[in-house]
């Protein structure tokens, strides 16, 4: 529904902007995008009986500059001569541990009785009960040390480290669209409420260099990511365009053929494997390949 839907709401957003005279109004449209998006989920979920979520990551190209919006833990990089560009940052319990701490501070409700805002290095004991552990709460980066009280041994709203990590031990994204009916397993707590539908935006200037055919936007979702880092997908780009004439627009295809390809891995005895004999991802992979300029031209 996302990927019919969402651009429509983008566009409808930038058509009420009658004169575009600075980015932070389309940033807005595409942030109120994304939140008439995720409130026709809630609409239409029941009539049409489906549940879940996703992930969102968008790109837009207006007045020559590139708009990418970034709700999940899905990724977008430019690689230009060689450099990496990041342009978004995943969204996970993680990353967001603050606000989501927050968020549970301010309202305890949304944790009843079953989980508590602050962090600890593991799930605390009741042996453990009078003693002094280390946590964090919503305003610390660092760490440091409390008695044990009875509401600590409430399950930690935020939990696990890597791709283990949970919200409410249910989910391990915290930003995207949908999942309007999930809740705790085995509870009625509802879950939605932590996790955000409005994405981070970031802007690149295409007017500000001269791109080459070489240089690309690459997206791509965490099965991507999971298994292959910022720098083997910049090698994989230089390797796999270079084995193709500039003129021939295939080469983008094959590229983003070879990251898929690359990240699921061969099959082996023991499942699919990469060149180091690490388990190929076992996540959805799916990647996009922009190119920035063209043969014989600059953008």
């Amino acid at each position: 529904m996302a990927s019919r839907l969402l651009h429509r709401h983008i566009r409808e957003q930038l058509k009420d902007l009658k004169e575009v005279s600075h980015e932070s109004l389309v940033v807005g449209a595409i942030e109120n995008a994304f939140q008439l998006m995720d409130e026709q989920m809630a609409r239409e979920r029941r009539g049409h009986q489906v549940e879940g979520g996703c992930c969102a990551l968008v790109v837009i190209y207006l007045l020559g500059k590139v708009y990418v919006a970034n709700a999940g833990d899905s990724r977008a990089i430019i690689v230009r001569n060689g450099e990496i560009i990041p342009m978004s940052r995943e969204f996970t319990p993680e990353t967001e541990r603050q606000r989501l701490q927050l968020l549970g501070f301010l309202k305890p409700e949304l944790l009843g009785s079953e989980f508590t805002h602050l962090e600890f290095p593991r799930r605390v004991l009741p042996k453990e009960l009078g003693q002094r552990m280390l946590y964090r709460d919503q305003n610390m980066t660092g760490w440091a040390y409390k008695k044990i009280e009875l509401e600590d041994l409430r399950f930690p709203l935020v939990c696990g480290e890597g791709k283990k990590a949970r919200v409410m031990a249910t989910i391990g994204v915290t930003r995207g669209l949908g999942d309007h009916s999930l809740k705790v397993c085995s509870s009625t707590l509802p879950i939605k409420p932590f996790l955000s539908c409005f994405p981070e935006v970031r802007v690149y200037d295409l007017t500000q260099y001269e791109h080459c055919p070489d240089d690309v936007l690459v997206l791509g979702t965490d099965g991507l990511w999971d298994v292959t880092t910022d720098c083997e997908v910049a090698a994989t780009v230089d390797r796999v365009l270079s084995a193709y004439e500039p003129n021939d627009h295939s080469r983008y295809t094959a590229l983003a053929q070879a990251l898929v390809l690359g990240a699921r891995g061969t099959p082996r005895d023991r499942g699919w494997r990469l060149p180091n004999n690490k388990l190929g991802s076992g996540d959805d992979i799916s990647v996009f390949v922009i190119p920035l300029g063209g043969p014989g031209s600059y953008s």
